[in-house]
């Protein structure tokens, strides 16, 4: 069997292919990772049958429509999920064919509703339903500790004692442990009694993810994550170093049009000498009053060089197709001691 871990992080993905064939499936993609993903099945010649998402994911952004499009391979989930880009939905006790490997598939929500686990012979992909010494969360939405107690004690904890385990995150970096090990050594299963186990969830406390709301949102729906459309942007246009900005304000340079895309009171605290002043969320009811000429050079900037990257990109789809960005933003603009002008927008 070829076997690839991927981690990002705590974040744990998984290639799993037949040594025979080399086809396989590929585990709980990470966005950040696809390239290295892409490498790994470059390397040891691996055909995709499918990519498999364990459960929709909270905290971190799913890859796999990304993988499926690119390799065009079908996207497999459990047949509650809510995702419109699964091609194909399973259910317990079905049985996914890679090659020479059968995955069986156990529905084991409690962590989500649309959690799966993945058996194989030797080894099962539990997702973030069942971790190494610990459990998955039941707080975020469609979590539920009286259903995870179900999956666990009713359907994992009885499989054979000897399976690996390979979760879908491991923030601890612990070793590959067992379903033995863990029925023996797990401090959230040694509460075997239904109200004990439930009762231990509901009080954990845990903190949120950081991008839980567009980790869901992203994943559920198949939209973009706000980095997607940073890149998005940033292959559309060029950028201008701020020592090239800066030359061309003191050499009287009047081929550049400078725009600042903040808010009006962070524009009035200080800005780059002679910019004007559009708001990036006025900026297309504004520019043709503002920007009448289609032709000119124009620089975008923000406080960060985020909006300012959407700004310049939006320009371009406009026509203003020699719009650029600032590498930076003002924040670095003022670190770096460049001039800064205060005050009202001439404009």
């Amino acid at each position: 069997m070829i076997f690839e871990e991927i981690r990002s992080g705590g974040c744990c993905s998984y290639l799993v292919a037949c040594g025979e064939t080399c086809t396989g499936v590929l585990i709980d993609p990470e966005l950040s990772q696809i390239d290295r993903t892409l490498g790994l099945m470059a390397r040891d010649g691996v055909r995709l049958q499918y990519v498999i998402d364990t459960h929709t994911h909270a905290d971190h952004f799913s890859a796999s429509r990304d993988v499926a499009e690119q390799l065009r391979v079908p996207v497999i989930m459990h047949k509650s999920s809510a995702a419109p880009y699964v091609d194909m939905r399973v259910d317990d006790g079905e049985t996914l064919i890679a090659g020479k490997l059968r995955l069986r598939v156990l529905h084991t929500p409690g962590h989500t509703e649309d959690s799966i686990s993945l058996v194989l012979p030797d080894r099962v992909f539990t997702g973030d339903a069942l971790l190494r010494l610990g459990t998955g969360r039941t707080d975020l939405p469609t979590g539920d500790p009286t259903v995870l107690y179900d999956s666990l004690f009713g359907k994992l904890l009885r499989l054979p004692d000897e399976l690996a385990i390979y979760p879908g995150h491991n923030y601890k970096n612990l070793p590959v442990t067992t379903i033995g090990q863990e029925r023996a050594e797990n401090p959230r299963l040694q509460k075997t009694d239904r109200a004990a186990f439930v009762e231990e969830m509901r009080k954990l406390n845990l903190s949120m993810p950081d991008h839980l709301t567009e980790a869901l949102r992203t994943n559920r729906t198949g939209g973009k994550t706000v980095a997607e459309l940073l890149d998005e942007a940033a292959r559309q246009i060029a950028f201008m170093s701020m020592e090239e900005v800066c030359g061309a304000i003191g050499s009287g340079a009047t081929n550049l049009v400078i725009l600042d895309v903040r808010e009006r009171d962070a524009y009035e605290a200080g800005h780059i000498p002679g910019a004007r002043h559009a708001p990036r969320g006025q900026l297309e009811l504004r520019v043709d009053q503002l920007l009448p000429d289609p032709t000119a050079r124009i620089l975008t900037y923000c406080e960060f060089g985020k909006i300012s990257t959407l700004a310049a990109a939006t320009l371009r789809s406009l026509g203003f197709n020699r719009a650029v960005a600032l590498d930076g933003g003002m924040k670095a603009w003022r670190e770096a001691d460049y001039p800064v002008e205060v005050g009202a927008s001439p404009t």
